[in-house]
């Protein structure tokens, strides 16, 4: 048994008209009600979906990824501004910003669905979930750099501080005309934007200040960078962030566990930087293969304007 998700997403709003619902919450409706299915999506998965989390995590991404699909095949389909984006069935457009908003923390068994996920996470769970984030809502095509795959002969801490954790293409010419793509390359103008982000699972007043500045050092040769996270705790700590992002252009996304395509934002907009610092690149790419990796996919892209979806970490 085949799972249709696009039908099956439009099945279940229009079954509920006017009720509004996060993607997670229809993606655990979908994992409860159409386990079969689900398995078999599971099996044939090419990712690591071994976990209940990581499978309803995927079908999030999904939803989100098809929307514009599925409104366009169900135009009643309609979803909310902001965030978190919410997804419904309504005939009458008039009445859409007065209808009753569901309470999305509470699903199921009425328990917060943030709270359980949240004490169930590590670090290392927060990556797959940027990098559907990135894909789905900036078209970015990101890798995970692997700080394993580091050289150690600078010592065990030679290398401290100079490997982000996940590094992203933006293609600035996805929407071009290939003369114009063309056109470009023959200038010798950028046709890409290289991004870095250093992730944590938790920023506080007491931490803050160390994983920023960690951030600034390992993605200062990119032409945008940011410090990401799945929880901001406390004012103070966001004035903090502020403070310096003003000051050094590192920007700030917080991601939401539950949700990461359409729940997570920038927080605070990095500030770009117009040419990518190549000497830093080169210290990289000598330390660390998926780094290596990483800058001969972009060259690629540039020498062909051809995007090989096995060099990245892409969602199904």
């Amino acid at each position: 048994m085949k799972l249709n998700l696009r039908q099956t997403v439009i099945d279940f709003l229009k079954a509920r008209p006017d009720e509004r619902f996060k993607a997670r919450q229809i993606a655990e409706w979908i994992f409860e009600n159409l386990r079969e299915a689900c398995e078999e999506k599971r099996k044939n998965s090419k990712q690591d979906l071994s976990t209940d989390e990581a499978f309803l995590w995927q079908l999030v991404a999904e939803i989100g990824a098809n929307r514009p699909e599925i409104q366009k095949k169900e135009p009643a389909i309609r979803t909310t501004e902001g965030r978190p984006r919410l997804y419904y069935f309504s005939l009458d457009a008039k009445y859409d910003e007065i209808l009753r908003p569901i309470d999305f923390n509470t699903f199921g068994d009425g328990k917060s669905s943030k709270a359980k996920t949240v004490g169930k996470i590590v670090e290392h769970d927060l990556y797959p979930m940027l990098c559907r984030y990135l894909h789905a809502e900036f078209g970015l095509y990101p890798k995970r750099v692997d700080e394993k795959r580091s050289s150690n002969r600078n010592g065990p801490k030679g290398n401290i501080w100079l490997f982000p954790d996940i590094v992203a293409m933006e293609d600035l010419g996805a929407e071009w005309h290939k003369d114009i793509r063309d056109c470009v390359r023959e200038y010798g103008d950028p046709r890409c934007r290289l991004w870095s982000f250093e992730v944590k699972l938790k920023l506080t007043r007491s931490n803050v200040r160390e994983h920023w500045f960690q951030t600034v050092s390992n993605s200062s040769w990119a032409n945008q960078g940011y410090l990401v996270t799945a929880e901001v705790e406390g004012a103070d700590t966001m004035k903090e962030l502020r403070l310096l992002a003003a000051a050094h252009g590192i920007g700030l996304i917080v991601l939401d566990v539950e949700d990461p395509t359409e729940g997570s934002e920038i927080r605070i907009p990095a500030r770009e930087r117009p040419e990518v610092d190549w000497d830093a690149c080169n210290r990289l790419a000598e330390e660390n293969a998926d780094f290596r990796d990483f800058i001969r996919s972009v060259r690629h892209f540039h020498q062909t304007d051809d995007i090989k979806r096995g060099d990245w970490d892409l969602p199904d």
